[in-house]
């Protein structure tokens, strides 16, 4: 799996703390994207999907779930299949994915509907600029949230920090969010 970065807890990426996984790649080009870094596919680190399994494992008791962004995390269905399927079997963290397509493209593909399968949230639809809101995980006012297990409902997507910074003990600096006050996730 092509990873541009991983944030092991992020209050500002889906309900509770989270495990956020920003995948290199992405083909979708929106104008006005927040996370234009993530879009050369061959930037970023290759990652065996089992290795950031067992990271998060190492985390299951500070985190509610994991997330799963970019880049577009889909243009990679076998390598985020084969994470998905390591978490739901061995786990019961929670999985929200966020896509530039809507729900329709991806239930097109058998191995997108075997994806979302595993996920209990789908973040859909491609950003838009001039619909931007920046407001509950929406980038733009056409994206949608898809709640495809019980796990969640809207109320858990009302209280998200919309920009979270942080601080690590080294000095390095994350800002992140679906509004981050300064541009980049790193």
């Amino acid at each position: 799996m092509r990873v541009h970065s991983v944030l092991k807890q992020s209050n500002a990426n889906g309900p509770a703390t989270r495990y956020v996984i920003w995948v290199q790649g992405c083909t979708l080009q929106c104008p006005g994207c927040f996370n234009p870094e993530t879009h050369p596919k061959s930037e970023g680190r290759a990652v065996k999907p089992s290795d950031l399994y067992n990271d998060i494992v190492s985390m299951k008791d500070d985190i509610a779930g994991i997330t799963i962004s970019g880049g577009e995390p889909f243009q990679q269905p076998y390598a985020l299949f084969s994470l998905l399927s390591l978490v739901r079997m061995n786990t019961s963290l929670s999985v929200v994915l966020f896509s530039g397509h809507t729900l329709d493209e991806l239930l097109a593909k058998p191995i997108h509907k075997k994806i979302l399968s595993l996920s209990d949230v789908l973040i859909a639809g491609r950003y838009v600029a001039s619909r931007h809101t920046g407001f509950g995980l929406l980038g733009s006012a056409n994206q949608k949230i898809h709640f495809l297990s019980p796990r969640y409902s809207p109320k858990d997507f009302t209280d998200i920090p919309d920009t979270e910074i942080i601080i690590d003990a080294a000095g390095k600096i994350t800002v992140t969010g679906i509004a981050p006050a300064v541009s980049g996730i790193q």
